[in-house]
């Protein structure tokens, strides 16, 4: 199958390269319009951007047949992520492409800072000389605050304590024995912010981060301190850096980032102060860096339409497990036992239960979200897949409920979908090796149902002559029968039968077995 890239946004000519090397068409469009971009979409497979092109719903809309968006970068605050995972497109970016030279341009900007280089430059440019007017600080000694020790924030560390500064981080997801590996100490927020001389942040821009510095929070600052952000505009409130620096309260602002690129109007008042440092998002403008998330985010895109990998993906992590030759057949039983759970399961019903039973309970979040597929797919208008088929089912009111269990049960491995009300309650499945699937409970009948094809269900008297009468009916009405299972609670009672058909069965196939005797809660299940 060939599949179609549209590149936005200028990104490295390497990225158009990999994908004509992986037999698939790009095309190349560094500065599109909206309204144009709006047009062409439809025909593509995926789209490629860096931080111009906005992903907005209506874009998303557009996109009939968009499977993945690349971010050929870290940040993604130009994708609408919720959109996109409602629309069930994948979402990447290249978290590792530019790590060196964010870390590298932090550091540039920090000594920078500390020893006025920008102004001094300038200065000298223009014929002037006032040699103490820029007295600046060492590095050495003083205490750096990291906001944030992943990856980019743990290379500046590395570098920062060559110059001799003694590193504290704040980071809650960050182990002390992890920091200690590194020369870090991990300290509390205020104690960061009180403690330390030059502060930066390598964090996301979330609700917990936002106005991380502030007039509010400035008695919490050490007087004095140094303040660097090459990660996202808004950590720092800009409306409130013009005061600060000019009461001392910060000594020195270097940014990269910006609520708005470029910089609003009365921010650049601000940026033109002595004691600040601006360069136009520069952190990840390296040849080397743009070469790397530019090839980095070809190759993560060309594995995920091709399903050999979903390397990269931010709204689908457990979409990466379906690669797994281990998991495909649990995935596959997992959407067949949806399929099969939604044309028995009640009408208008708000709650689904789910146990998982022995290997499979490993995966029992990406099976879920497998069985929802299968359960949903013919109940919404839009494509579902393991992306959006939890968003799909939260939007109906499904209410789900996943448990694991390590109790004893027949089978090993077991998958059981439980309804409330309804004629049939609970519904296991197992895997019989391969793609054999089969349920072999329902409610309280041992059955053994192939799932796959077209299947008769129903529940009936146990007497002699029931599965005569239906197969002769069946008969009647030119239906082949090519297996069947019987399953039974105790002798003379109730039973259910399932007899799996050559051809789909219709409502007139249906109705005078419906009107047999002894038969009941007739059911037509299609599993092609």
């Amino acid at each position: 199958m060939s599949y179609k890239i549209l590149i936005l946004d200028g990104v490295n000519p390497v990225c158009e390269k990999v994908f004509k090397e992986r037999d698939m068409e790009a095309v190349n469009s560094p500065k599109l319009p909206k309204e144009e971009l709006l047009k062409v979409l439809p025909d593509y497979d995926a789209m490629v951007v860096r931080s111009a092109t906005k992903v907005t719903p209506d874009i998303l809309k557009a996109a009939k047949k968009l499977k993945i968006v690349g971010r050929a970068g870290v940040g993604v605050d130009n994708i609408d992520i919720d959109a996109a995972t409602q629309s069930g497109v994948l979402v990447m970016n290249t978290p590792n492409g530019n790590t060196i030279s964010t870390a590298e341009h932090t550091c540039g900007m920090m000594l920078a800072l500390a020893r006025n280089i920008p102004v001094a430059v300038s200065t000298v440019k223009n014929g002037g000389w006032d040699r103490k007017k820029y007295m600046g600080t060492e590095l050495h000694g003083k205490n750096l605050g990291i906001v944030g020790l992943g990856k980019i924030g743990s290379e500046v560390a590395a570098r920062m304590q060559a110059f001799g500064m003694n590193i504290l981080a704040f980071d809650p997801f960050t182990t002390h024995e992890k920091a200690s590996e590194i020369g870090v100490e991990l300290v509390e927020l205020d104690d960061l912010l009180s403690k330390s001389d030059f502060l930066t942040v390598h964090t996301p821009l979330t609700d917990k981060t936002k106005d991380l510095i502030s007039k509010k929070n400035a008695q919490k600052l050490k007087k004095g301190i140094r303040l660097i952000n090459c990660a996202r505009g808004g950590i720092y409130n800009e409306e409130d850096m013009k005061e600060l620096l000019e009461n001392g309260t910060i000594a020195g602002l270097a940014v990269d980032v910006y609520t708005q690129e470029p910089p609003s109007e009365t921010f650049l008042e601000i940026l033109k102060m002595p004691n600040v440092v601006c360069t136009p998002h520069l952190g990840a403008s390296t040849e080397e860096a743009q070469e790397k998330v530019a090839e980095q985010v070809a190759q993560q895109i060309a594995d995920g339409l091709e399903k050999k990998s979903y390397k990269g993906s931010l709204n689908g992590k457990s979409i990466a497990l379906s690669t797994n030759k281990e998991v495909q057949p649990y995935l596959n039983l997992a959407e067949q036992l949806g399929q099969f759970a939604a044309q028995v399961s009640p009408k208008h019903s708000s709650k689904l239960s789910i146990e998982y039973t022995g290997k499979c309970t490993q995966y029992s979040d990406v099976l879920t979200d497998s069985l929802l597929k299968g359960y949903l797919q013919n109940e919404v208008d839009e494509a579902i897949n393991l992306i959006n088929a939890r968003f799909l089912a939260d939007n109906k009111g499904l209410n789900i409920e996943e448990t694991v269990t390590t109790a004893s049960k027949t089978y090993s491995d077991l998958i059981t979908v439980s309804f409330e009300n309804g004629s049939y309650h609970k519904i296991s499945a197992t895997l019989f090796g391969g793609d054999d699937f089969r349920i072999v409970n329902i409610d309280e009948f041992s059955i053994e149902i192939r799932l796959e094809g077209n299947i008769l269900l129903y529940r009936n008297i146990d007497k002699p002559g029931m599965l005569s009468t239906v197969s002769t009916t069946l008969a009647n009405e030119q239906i082949n029968i090519a297996s069947l299972s019987l399953g039974r609670n105790k002798k003379g009672t109730n039973a259910i039968t399932a007899i799996a058909v050559d051809q789909p069965l219709s409502d007139d196939h249906l109705k005078p077995i419906q009107e047999l005797d002894g038969v009941k809660e007739v059911r037509y299940i299609n599993l092609n």
